[in-house]
């Protein structure tokens, strides 16, 4: 029996594989990685009753162009996307995201851009076949670790389906907006006291540029210049998701999934947790404004988190 795939005919711009990442390895300076936005990887295997730990695409910006062979999937896409399905007849129909999809052999996906989001999610039924690597399937592309070489996907490759032949298919739907707040919450960081006072008080009052300097590695600021006055490099430390670092130049820098695990530039603020999914998907040229907020703050607003993630986790049963 042939193998079901998806074949790229156009790669998109950073198509990868992407789960919740892989845990443990810092002592050997492997990062996480995963998914940048965790909310919208988790609705689209929700969508089409995967575990919400099974690889999703993600991709940014503009989106792969994908051919279905030998067989018939069910699908979702997930975040604020363009997409259109390209039935055999070849007649297209326009997708929506947040609701699943039957694609049967020799038709398309194509999907064309996202809106005023960066990320988006796309799943399939069962899910896909990939190798994974230190017990995960997402992609660094910065060290060529995971499925495909470690590599985005290209065009001519083939993306594998765990495909089932009797697809027991529901019809799936969630009311879904992806937040678009340009206001970010944050605690003070382990260096906060090394810039001026005049400095901290910029850092909560102005807003920030979002600069084109900005992968899935870190985001680059620019704005009022953070004077530090005491040191510009401090000891090697270890670093999460959400640190921002302020190198010599006075502009913060947001840590994201892929980012390193060491680093030594002081760091004058860490976003909360629950709003790193609302960060990655703020795209360059947007203005956002960093908000204070106590640890007691931050872990009841992860807990909110969570549960508005449950809730629209539980719509789709």
């Amino acid at each position: 029996m042939s193998e079901v795939y998806l074949e790229v005919l156009r790669p998109g711009i950073n198509t990868t594989t992407q789960d919740y990442g892989r845990e443990h390895l810092y002592h050997i300076g492997i990062t996480i990685s995963g998914a940048m936005d965790l909310r919208n990887h988790k609705l689209a295997n929700a969508l089409v009753s995967n575990k919400t730990d099974e690889a999703t695409i993600e991709f940014a910006y503009q989106g792969p162009l994908l051919k279905l062979k030998n067989g018939t999937i069910n699908f979702a896409i997930t975040g604020d996307v363009t997409f259109n399905i390209i039935r055999k007849n070849s007649k297209s129909e326009e997708g929506k995201c947040y609701q699943n999809y039957i694609l049967e052999s020799d038709e398309q996906l194509d999907i064309l851009s996202t809106k005023k989001s960066v990320y988006g999610y796309l799943s399939v039924s069962g899910g896909f076949k990939l190798e994974k690597f230190w017990n995960s399937y997402s992609i660094n592309t910065k060290a060529n670790i995971g499925p495909n070489n470690g590599k985005k996907y290209s065009t001519g490759e083939k993306i594998l389906v765990k495909n089932s032949e009797k697809l027991k298919i529901k019809e799936k739907k969630i009311n879904y907006v992806n937040p678009s707040s340009n206001l970010i919450r944050v605690i003070k960081g382990t260096n906060f006291d090394y810039f001026s006072n005049d400095s901290q008080n910029k850092f909560f009052q102005e807003d920030y540029l979002i600069t084109n300097l900005t992968d899935r590695m870190g985001m680059r600021l620019k704005g009022s210049i953070l004077k530090n006055t005491k040191s510009s490099n401090i000891k090697s430390e270890g670093l999460i998701r959400g640190v921002i670092q302020v190198p010599a130049d006075g502009n913060p820098i947001i840590l994201l999934s892929d980012h390193g695990t060491i680093g030594g530039y002081p760091k004058i603020g860490i976003v909360v947790s629950a709003d790193l999914d609302r960060v990655a998907q703020l795209s360059p040229g947007r203005k956002i404004k960093f908000k204070e907020v106590t640890l007691t703050d931050a872990e009841n607003l992860f807990k909110d988190y969570l549960s508005e993630t449950n809730k629209y986790l539980n719509a789709t049963n």
